[in-house]
């Protein structure tokens, strides 16, 4: 029986490499042969120290994950392989997966959509986050015009921003604390503003940085009866919110937006497969690569998780390449 490496967080806060036999693959199955994988990084440092709260641990579970949190756990669903085995259709085809860190699995063929002509594999791992930020724009439902104000430049926030700047006539700003997100905004095609430079204009404010401070310019810097979608994820963490200020007196609107279903504004007509195999089109995108911001080798992992853990807004979307493993 053949063998792959996988990546296990063993307990929080510390991740190994585990060797995992690898079955052929049955009829209706896939094996796919990995070639990049991407972190989710705001997910991933959260589920890396343990912090999934105990009433999320059912829902926050990956598609293909193994253990349960907090540990030992194998997670992770940013995976772009090549099917070696599999349905003739399949064979041979560049394909993305929601599988985690992995060189190689076995899955039915139902679970991988083929990658795109035009998207180069490593670019197709943003798919899960571009996947998000369609989830969330059909949550908010800009307009022709409107001007949005999207808080946190991290892989989510660079997402949405991109997507939300070709409404026609459109106006976004990407606000975000560090100013190298600066250059990351010019390549997307939006402006960008530190969280003391944020307009105070904006018609919809998505908020993506994770933190209370920028729920709380979100709240600040959207207009009278305007709408701040909250497509954060806190963990553990409590949220305290200026709910006595103007928030009545103003009429504003706090949404919140989650990928695990398909927008209620989308879900009578798209499926999960259907956003997938959108955000994969999109890809073909070139001004998503600016979202790549580093690769390690797959043998680094347990000390990349780690690092991007401690230091959570170092880098948007950190790939780790299979290729020779």
């Amino acid at each position: 029986m053949r063998e792959a490496t996988a990546f296990w967080v063993e307990e929080p806060g510390s991740g190994a490499l585990r060797q995992e036999a690898l079955r052929a693959p049955g009829a209706g199955e896939a094996l796919v042969r990995t070639l990049w994988t991407g972190v989710s990084r705001g997910t991933e440092a959260t589920v890396f120290g343990g912090r999934v709260p105990v009433g999320e641990r059912e829902r926050m579970r990956a598609p293909f994950q193994e253990g349960d949190f907090p540990a030992p756990v194998k997670y992770g669903y940013l995976n772009v392989g090549v099917v070696e085995e599999g349905p003739p259709e399949l064979a041979g085809r560049t394909v993305f997966t929601l599988f985690p860190h992995q060189s190689a699995f076995v899955v039915p063929a139902s679970a991988v959509l083929p990658v795109p002509e035009g998207v180069p594999a490593r670019r197709a791992v943003l798919a899960g986050a571009v996947e998000t930020a369609v989830n969330v724009l059909w949550d908010a439902a800009p307009l022709v015009g409107d001007r949005v104000a999207v808080i946190g430049a991290g892989m989510i926030g660079c997402c949405v921003a991109r997507l939300a700047a070709g409404l026609p006539g459109a106006e976004v700003t990407l606000v975000d604390r560090e100013p190298g997100r600066a250059a990351v905004a010019e390549q997307l095609g939006v402006a960008f503003a530190d969280p003391d430079a944020a307009p105070r204009d904006a018609d919809l404010v998505i908020h993506t940085s994770g933190s209370e401070a920028g729920l709380r310019l979100a709240l600040e810097t959207v207009v009278t009866e305007g709408v701040v979608v909250e497509a954060s994820w806190y963990g553990d963490r409590e949220v305290a919110l200026p709910l006595g200020a103007d928030f009545h007196s103003r009429r504003l609107m706090i949404r919140s937006s989650q990928v695990g279903a398909v927008s209620p504004a989308r879900r009578d007509r798209r499926t999960t497969s259907d956003r997938l195999g959108l955000a994969l089109r999109l890809l073909r995108d070139p001004a998503f690569d600016a979202l790549l911001t580093g690769a390690s080798a797959w043998r680094e992992l347990p000390e990349v998780l780690a690092r991007l853990a401690a230091s959570p807004g170092a880098e948007l979307c950190h790939t780790i390449d299979w290729r020779d493993a």
